[in-house]
C-alpha cells in the first residue's frame, strides 16, 4: 500500500507471483491469489496451482479461503472443482463471495444444481454462508447501491440466461429469464457507479436504469428503461429516433430527467449530447463536443439494410455500402465480409443485428477500405448455423453455402452487383468460413482470409460452440475442414496470418499447412505473415501491408482486365 500523503509503502504479503490482488471496500483486508509451483506447459496461466488467501494491511494472513490444485482434468465445457470467481462484495466493508461447482465441473452430469455461491464476511473465521444454488451454471453476481444482489446462471448448450434479484432474507425472485440470442428480447444493462474496489449498479429509490440496443426488425434504436424493483415493471424513457444511432452514456440527474448520450447518423461522426427528459419526452440535443468527419473523402459512401431469405425460409439480413460516386444502375465488383454464429432456434438467427443509421468509421486494417477502390463492400451478412444441441455442425457446410447464395442472389437482384464480380472474405472463423465456401460452392471469385484456422483436427477438443472432439466427431471434424478439401478449391485465395497468433485455435501452422496444401494442388494462393503480430494486427507497417494486399488481390481478380492496383 502507499500512503498518498507521506509517499510511504508498506509491503502486503512476501513477494509472489500474484495472479490477483484486490482490497476490500473497506480497505482493511486484501484478497491475494499465488499462482504456486510447479507450473505446466500443456495449460494455461489460469489452471495453474493457486493459493488463495485474505491478509490484512500488515499482510498477515487472516484466512485461508482455498489451496486450488493444477486444473489439468477440467472436463471440455466444465471448470474447475472448488472455489472460484471469488471477489468483494461492493456493497458491504469486507464480505468475499465465491462459487463451488456442484457436479464435479461436468457439464455432462446430471444433478439438481451446477453451483453453489456462496459468502464470508470478517472476521473470515465463520462456516460460510449459502446466498444460492444454480441450476445453470454461475454467471456472475452485481450488486446494486440499495444492497440488493443481480445473480445470473447460464446454459451454454440451449444459450438461456436468468437473473435472479437476491434481496436479505427475501426468497430469490426471477428478473428475466430470456434465451441470449434473442436480441430482440434484450432488456439492456444497468447503469452503473464507482465504488471503491470496482462499480455498483445505480440506484434511485426503488429504481434501477436500463440501457440496451434496441434490436428490432428495422435496425437497432438504443433505448433507456426505468425498472422498479418491487415490480419489475419498466417504464421507457428514452429511445434513439429512426433517423439517427444514440445511446445513453450516463445519468446527468439522480432522476435520469437529464442524460448525457452519443449521438451519430449516417453523414455526421459520433458526439456527445446532454438531453432534457424533465418534460417527459426528450428535448432537443444539446451538443458539448463537436467532432467533425475525420475522412471527408468518404461522405459519398452510401449504405443500406438489406433483407432477405434463405432456400428454407430463415430470414437474414446484411449491411450494403457503396463506394464514393457510386450511381444508381451501376453493377460493380463488390467483397462479401462475414462471420458465421451458431443458433438454437431459427427464428431468432433471422432477427437484424445492427443499424444504418451508424456512422461510417474506418479504422485499422478494414476491410471498408475497398470503398475506396470502387468496390461495394456487404457487411455482416447473416451465416447462421441452426441446430439444437450439438446437432447445428452437422449441416454446417450446406447451410454456409445456402447463407451465401441467398445473400449472392440479394445484392444481384438489388442491381448493385454481378454474380462473376463478387469475392467472400473473412477474419478468424469469418477465414474459415471463406475457405470453406471456395472449397464448396462456385459462388466466388476469390477469397481474403485473415488469421484463420483450416484443419480442425489442430483444435481436437473443440472450437466455437462445437463441444464435441475430434475422436467423437471424426466425420464432422474432417467434413468442416477446407484443409481436407483443398483439392476442391480453384479461386484465388490470399491467407493472411499474425506470426506471433497465440489465438488457440489459430496457431499460424493452419495457414502455413493451408498454404502449403494449396500450392502442392496448383491453387493461386498468396500467403503473408505479419512479424510479431497477434491474432488482430496493431502496427501501422501491418495494416497498411494487410490493406494494400487486400486492395492488391482484389483489384486482381474482381476488376475487368485484371485491376489497375491500389489507387
Amino acid at each position: 500500500t502507499i500512503d498518498l500523503a507521506t509517499g510511504r509503502r508498506t509491503a502486503i504479503g512476501p513477494p509472489g507471483l500474484y495472479q490477483q490482488v484486490s482490497a476490500s471496500p473497506s480497505g482493511q483486508y486484501f484478497l491475494m491469489v499465488e499462482v504456486e509451483r510447479p507450473f505446466s506447459w500443456l495449460v494455461t496461466a489460469r489452471s495453474f496451482p493457486k493459493d488463495v488467501t485474505i491478509r490484512n494491511g500488515s499482510g498477515e494472513v487472516v484466512a485461508q479461503v482455498a489451496r486450488i490444485p493444477l486444473a489439468d482434468a477440467v472436463p471440455i465445457g466444465g471448470v474447475p472443482t472448488g472455489p472460484r470467481s471469488y471477489g468483494w462484495n461492493l456493497t458491504e466493508a469486507h464480505t468475499l463471495t465465491w462459487v463451488e461447482a456442484q457436479d464435479g465441473g461436468d457439464p455432462k452430469r446430471t444433478v439438481d444444481h451446477r453451483d453453489r455461491v456462496l459468502s464470508l464476511s470478517a472476521p473470515f473465521n465463520a462456516e460460510p454462508t449459502e446466498l444460492a444454488r444454480t441450476e445453470f451454471r454461475f454467471g456472475g453476481l452485481r450488486w446494486t447501491e440499495g444492497g440488493a444482489t443481480l445473480l445470473t446462471e447460464r446454459d451454454r448448450p440451449t444459450r438461456w440466461t436468468r437473473t435472479w434479484m437476491l434481496a436479505g432474507n427475501r426468497e430469490p425472485r426471477l428478473l428475466w429469464d430470456r434465451s441470449s440470442e434473442d436480441r430482440y428480447g434484450d432488456t439492456g444493462q444497468p447503469l452503473t457507479a464507482p465504488r471503491p474496489g470496482g462499480r455498483v449498479i445505480r440506484q434511485t429509490g426503488n429504481a434501477i436504469y436500463l440501457t440496451g440496443a434496441g434490436a428490432s426488425p428495422v435496425g437497432d434504436r438504443p433505448f433507456l428503461d426505468r425498472l422498479d424493483l418491487d415490480t419489475f415493471e419498466t417504464e421507457r424513457l428514452f429511445q434513439s429516433n429512426d433517423d439517427a444511432y444514440e445511446t445513453v452514456s450516463a445519468l446527468l440527474s439522480d432522476d435520469a430527467t437529464s442524460i448525457l448520450t452519443r449521438r451519430e447518423s449516417r453523414t455526421e461522426p459520433p458526439n456527445y449530447y446532454v438531453r432534457d427528459l424533465s418534460g417527459g419526452t426528450a428535448g432537443a440535443p444539446s451538443a458539448i463536443t463537436s467532432v467533425v468527419d475525420p475522412a471527408p473523402q468518404l461522405t459519398g459512401i452510401s449504405k443500406q439494410l438489406v433483407k432477405y431469405e434463405r432456400a428454407d425460409g430463415v430470414q437474414l439480413s446484411g449491411t450494403l455500402y457503396l463506394p464514393p460516386g457510386y450511381q444508381e444502375g451501376q453493377r460493380v465488383p463488390m467483397v462479401m465480409w462475414a462471420y458465421p454464429r451458431e443458433f438454437v432456434d431459427p427464428t431468432l438467427a433471422g432477427q437484424v443485428s445492427g443499424s444504418d443509421n451508424r456512422f461510417t468509421a474506418i479504422r485499422g486494417a478494414s476491410h471498408l477500405l475497398l470503398l475506396t477502390q470502387g468496390f461495394a463492400v456487404f457487411d455482416g451478412p447473416t451465416m447462421p448455423i441452426i441446430g439444437a444441441g450439438e446437432t447445428a455442425n452437422n449441416t454446417y457446410i450446406e447451410q454456409l453455402v445456402a447463407s451465401a447464395e441467398a445473400a449472392v442472389d440479394a445484392v444481384v437482384d438489388l442491381g448493385v452487383t454481378s454474380p462473376d464480380t463478387i469475392g467472400i472474405g473473412g477474419h478468424s472463423y469469418g477465414a474459415f468460413m471463406t475457405a470453406n465456401l471456395l472449397a464448396h460452392s462456385d459462388l466466388f471469385q476469390m477469397g481474403i482470409a485473415r488469421s484463420g484456422a483450416y484443419n480442425r483436427s489442430l483444435t481436437p477438443f473443440g472450437f466455437q460452440n462445437e463441444r464435441r472432439t475430434f475422436w467423437e466427431a471424426t466425420d464432422i471434424y474432417a467434413a468442416m475442414s477446407p484443409f481436407f478439401h483443398a483439392d476442391k478449391i480453384n479461386e484465388p485465395i490470399l491467407l493472411i496470418h499474425g506470426e506471433a497468433d497465440n489465438n488457440s485455435g489459430t496457431f499460424p501452422i493452419q495457414s502455413a499447412r493451408m498454404y502449403m496444401a494449396l500450392k502442392g494442388h496448383g491453387a493461386t494462393v498468396r500467403y503473408i505473415t505479419l512479424p510479431h503480430e497477434s491474432h488482430g494486427y496493431a502496427a501501422r507497417e501491418s495494416v497498411l501491408h494487410t490493406v494494400a494486399e487486400m486492395l492488391n488481390w482484389a483489384n486482381a481478380y474482381l476488376k475487368p482486365a485484371g485491376g489497375t492496383g491500389v489507387q
